[in-house]
């Protein structure tokens, strides 16, 4: 174990250049787990705002803070030449995208959009993020998100896949379909993006991992597992694919890591 073993701690990322790690924990906020939220409300994901962003070496040590803002700070990740960290807050009062160094100085907001912009990560040449981002059709729509957003809580049942340069510019939609689409990685040719929907079960839990190009032409569907298939990321090679699966499970639910040949 890498972490301090106190809070709630999500988010890790290597550094592909230092050999370092970034995750997010609540434990200066508290050294206990926060409390899960009820699902009275149905499925929703808590935005624990004791979150911060933390740097450390691979072993653990060094511990350091990145992010000093009120809110959730987490969803960290790296750019593949090791100097900036992308990450998600709600410290402008919405879940937005931001970029910094990763000693956490210079912070810059990269979207500006109602809504929750979240889960994103670098292109290989680190100019442009990818990202989950909530569309809404209408004004009840806003109001019930930003309802939910004052109780810490985020509803991720329609998400679609944007790209955006990492200045703010040339915000892309690539999905527009209405389901849960989540987890979206590059491709290490830059030129088309893994992510995992539930596009062919949209009110159910059988989500699978499909591909996409970067102008969201040629949706193609790559796993049939029944169940859950998620989290898709590349190596930096290309040659395999590491991602989240139910198949298999010994209990209900159960999620095991997989790692798959990638054969063009």
């Amino acid at each position: 174990m890498v972490s301090n073993g106190l809070g709630r701690t999500t988010c890790s990322f290597f550094n592909p250049v230092l050999g370092n790690i970034i995750y997010s924990s609540t434990y200066l906020a508290d050294t206990l787990c926060p409390t899960p939220p009820s699902m009275a409300q149905g499925y929703v994901w808590a935005l624990y705002p004791g979150y911060d962003i933390f740097t450390a070496q691979a072993d653990g040590s060094r511990l350091t803070r990145l992010t000093f803002e009120p809110g959730y700070d987490a969803e960290g990740v790296i750019s593949p030449d090791g100097g900036k960290i992308a990450f998600t807050s709600t410290r402008d009062g919405d879940l937005e995208i931001y970029v910094m160094n990763v000693d956490g100085t210079d912070i810059v907001r990269v979207t500006n959009h109602p809504g929750y912009d979240g889960g994103a990560f670098f292109s290989p040449d680190g100019k442009t993020l990818v990202f989950r981002a909530q569309v809404f059709k209408t004004e009840k729509e806003l109001d019930e998100y930003r309802a939910m957003l004052s109780q810490n809580l985020v509803r991720p049942s329609s998400l679609e896949i944007f790209t955006i340069n990492v200045d703010g510019t040339g915000r892309t939609q690539l999905t527009n379909n209405g389901t849960a689409n989540f987890a979206p990685f590059f491709h290490p040719s830059g030129k088309k993006i893994v992510f995992s929907s539930n596009l062919d079960d949209p009110k159910g839990r059988e989500f699978d991992i499909y591909m996409i190009d970067i102008d969201g032409g040629n949706l193609e569907r790559i796993t049939f597992s029944p169940e859950f298939d998620g989290f898709p990321m590349f190596s930096y090679d290309g040659k395999h694919l590491a991602f989240a699966s139910n198949r298999n499970h010994q209990a209900p639910h159960e999620t095991n890591i997989f790692i798959a040949d990638w054969v063009e």
